[in-house]
């Protein structure tokens, strides 16, 4: 069943609920209204009697007079036992005399067999004499007027129910139409048809839905590139080294390297296979970053403790380099990091910057807008505008670049300890990055 139908179904369905919920207490409640109204006319009718009771009228003229020809009353003296003037059967009055208190004037309904009277009683001359004037009207009367009165409403109910149904169905049709064609744009993002999607306008929280679904289609878009262009990048990567390592080892085999060309031919294959080691190692451990949760353990870092590692870790490189590391601390906050995970990506970070440096690497830690920022800045000649969107990607490196992994491992890792990571112009003239973590 359509989602439409379902939305359709399930309020007309409530609608109809609250529709009869009301409807029997409004049954209930025009049945009271009615008893009131009526007892309120007796009353009326009872003070109007009063007046010409004691004159030379008989009841059928005093009838006449009161304009009610149906007028059921009795009048009643306590004191004799005594039925004085009556326009009803006498079995009846006495059986209401035998059960019920005619002195009591709050009584609403009177019952003789299956028939129910509505009852007003008046006192003729209170407090001087026990004379009560019982005025009646049939119940079923009232029913009458109840029942055609509640079949009108129940009339008027079933219209307003049908039209509060059409409304819903093309209010309910107006809500589900963007979901209809969002399903249509998700078959097409499941089949990895990006640039066939079309946006669909909606409004409301449906319109945020339907941005996330395109963000979330872009993204996967360019997931898949990126992976292509992995799996482009790791081949030829992997291709290099292996065809250099079997060109030497052919030569080696066939003898066409002897004595010292053996010995080159040697070391180039062990320094190529370190290569691949290293590329291997740097997979797996970008594999693991995407895909295991436990690898990362988390602990409570002091942000002074991880700059001081990153620098013992840096200065034999940069001493080999000739560059000048310098360092400022200006916080003493902690971070919940994986330590060595977290020093490694600061270390791809650094040496990075070493090996384009051309004389300085300056490293920052400080706080800012409640946040904690490190910062990794050096004096070359920076990074190109054509390779900064794509930095960050797996074997993407610049000219004197190693693997091309170190870069997208430390965004993998500073993004498992919930930071960021981005690249800009230092004001050194060369590459600034900036690793940015919320303070608590």
């Amino acid at each position: 069943m359509k989602l439409q139908t379902q939305i359709t179904i399930a309020f007309t369905t409530l609608l109809v609920i609250i529709m009869s919920v009301v409807s029997v207490m409004i049954y209930s409640l025009i049945l009271d209204v009615l008893i009131q109204n009526e007892r309120e006319q007796l009353q009326e009718k009872g003070d109007l009697i009063k007046q010409f009771l004691w004159s030379e009228v008989s009841v059928n003229n005093l009838a006449q007079l009161i304009g009610d020809d149906s007028l059921q009353l009795f009048l009643y003296d306590q004191n004799t036992d005594n039925v004085m003037l009556s326009t009803l059967p006498k079995e009846l009055i006495d059986y209401w005399l035998e059960n019920y208190d005619v002195s009591d004037e709050d009584q609403r309904l009177w019952k003789a067999g299956n028939e129910r009277y509505v009852v007003s009683i008046i006192p003729i001359y209170p407090n001087l004499l026990d004379q009560q004037l019982i005025l009646v009207t049939p119940l079923d009367d009232l029913q009458e007027v109840q029942r055609n009165f509640f079949n009108r409403l129940i009339f008027i109910f079933l219209i307003g129910i049908g039209i509060i149904s059409v409304l819903s169905h093309f209010l309910t049709k107006r809500l589900v139409t963007p979901l209809t064609k969002l399903k249509y744009q998700l078959k097409k993002i499941e089949k990895r048809k990006f640039d066939d999607l079309e946006r669909v306008h909606a409004s409301g929280e449906m319109k945020e839905v339907e941005q996330s679904v395109y963000d979330m289609a872009n993204e996967l878009s360019r997931y898949i590139q990126s992976q292509h262009h992995f799996f482009q990048n790791a081949s030829h990567e992997l291709k290099t080294p292996l065809m250099t390592i079997q060109g030497y080892a052919e030569g080696i085999r066939d003898g066409v390297f002897e004595d010292e060309a053996s010995d080159r031919g040697l070391d180039v294959i062990v320094a190529e296979i370190s290569r691949l080691k290293k590329i291997i190692n740097e997979m797996i451990l970008l594999a693991k970053l995407d895909s295991e949760e436990n690898i990362y353990d988390e602990e409570n870092v002091p942000v002074a403790n991880l700059i001081h590692s990153t620098i013992d870790r840096a200065l034999p490189l940069a001493n080999e380099k000739q560059v000048r590391l310098t360092y400022y601390i200006d916080t003493d906050a902690n971070i919940a990091v994986d330590k060595e995970k977290l020093l490694q990506a600061m270390m791809n970070v650094v040496s990075n910057g070493i090996r384009h440096a051309n004389g300085k690497v300056i490293i920052r830690a400080f706080q800012e807008n409640k946040s904690l920022k490190i910062t990794v800045a050096d004096d070359g000649k920076g990074i190109d505008e054509a390779l900064m969107p794509k930095l960050f990607q797996r074997f993407m490196k610049g000219k004197s670049g190693e693997t091309g992994l170190g870069l997208a491992i430390s965004r993998a890792i500073v993004e498992r300890s919930n930071g960021t990571i981005t690249a800009g112009r230092s004001e050194l003239g060369g590459a600034l990055f900036t690793i940015t973590f919320k303070s608590e």
